[in-house]
């Protein structure tokens, strides 16, 4: 079922929806000059200060060349820059992307921590001992890190 608003998003927010929803594999956004320097290695040129004026609504005439790449650089049809009703439909599959990617991002980290235990379950008594004092240590190391950042 696709939920439609009620008032036609601008190319701004088409464009700030697709920086913030299709991220780098480590969950990063991508720089402009990250954009920028993969579409004109595909022979688009355009910049990272174009971009940037597109996506804060400064700039909103771009060319067809322009918006073909940018669709083609996160991975949507064309059609989502000009059609509200594709637009919608896309957004959904990319909020069903996320939720399904965060899942097996988890999953994926359960079964790391199985494994580390798994081996550590191998080890002689003495050896263990070391592998838990190391993890001991990096987990400390986190919290402090964590503590920084938070103050």
């Amino acid at each position: 079922m696709i939920v439609r608003r009620n008032e036609p998003q601008s190319l701004a927010a088409k464009l700030d929806h697709l920086f913030g929803t299709v991220r780098r594999r480590n969950g990063q956004e991508f720089s402009y000059e990250e954009v920028a320097a993969t579409i004109s290695s595909g022979g688009v040129v355009i910049s990272q200060s174009y971009i940037w004026q597109l996506r804060k609504g400064k700039r909103d005439n771009p060319t067809f060349k322009h918006l073909q790449a940018l669709a083609d650089f996160f991975g949507v049809p064309p059609a989502y820059f000009f059609d509200d009703d594709v637009t919608d439909r896309v957004n959904q599959q990319l909020e069903a992307l996320r939720v399904e990617q965060h899942r097996l991002t988890e999953l994926a980290n359960a079964d790391k921590g199985r494994a580390i235990a798994m081996r550590a379950g191998e080890l002689t008594p003495d050896r263990r001992q070391l592998v838990e004092n190391l993890l001991e240590v990096v987990w400390r190391e986190q919290q402090a890190e964590h503590s920084r950042k938070e103050s």
